[in-house]
């Protein structure tokens, strides 16, 4: 019984949450805690009552949106199209990485090494990757040498297209270059 919260306390956690997804979105995990308690309307007494720390603070956000990354694999394995699943898996990568700073950061620099939760969840997305590399590999469509290793460092240079380019569709651009490097054209 003691781990259930009043209706209250129920109310301003999920405040807290959603201002805290908002907040990391926007401006990545160094974000500022003093606004995502502002955002949520409570005091900064009630967001560390909550969260004690800013690392407990960003698994409780970032665990679910890590599950849609583990997600991301399991549809891309659903699809028929070994290259088609491989081009809709990193597509979606970047995608998120355009639109959420934090998630950004998180798959970047895999700071997991303290939260069990999403280290499991990094790991098991890991595995789900490795198996759209190696199916876009089997159909002959996709570089041998691609590891997926690969994938973090494409991820890091397209942090930089975001970062450097006024032009907030550039990684779209980015991708297609990348692409066309890694695809195997068999009419060669």
């Amino acid at each position: 019984m003691a781990d259930r919260l009043r209706a209250d306390a129920q109310r301003n956690r999920a405040a807290l949450l959603a201002a805290a997804r908002e907040v990391f979105a926007e401006h990545g995990l160094d974000a500022s805690l003093d606004e995502i308690a502002r955002r949520a309307g409570v005091g900064n007494a009630t967001l560390y009552r909550r969260f004690p720390t800013r690392r407990d603070l960003v698994a409780e956000v970032f665990a679910s949106q890590m599950s849609g990354y583990v997600e991301l694999a399991e549809t891309a394995l659903a699809e028929t199209d070994p290259w088609a699943a491989f081009v809709a898996y990193l597509t979606r990568l970047f995608e998120i990485q355009a639109t959420d700073r934090g998630l950004s950061e998180l798959l970047v620099t895999s700071r997991f090494d303290d939260d069990e939760r999403l280290a499991d969840l990094l790991a098991t997305a890991q595995r789900g990757a490795t198996q759209v590399i190696r199916r876009a590999q089997a159909a002959g469509r996709l570089r041998p040498d691609f590891a997926r290793q690969d994938i973090s460092l494409l991820m890091r240079a397209n942090a930089g297209v975001l970062r450097s380019s006024a032009e907030p569709d550039a990684w779209r651009r980015y991708l297609s270059l990348v692409l066309d490097g890694l695809k195997v054209f068999k009419d060669l």
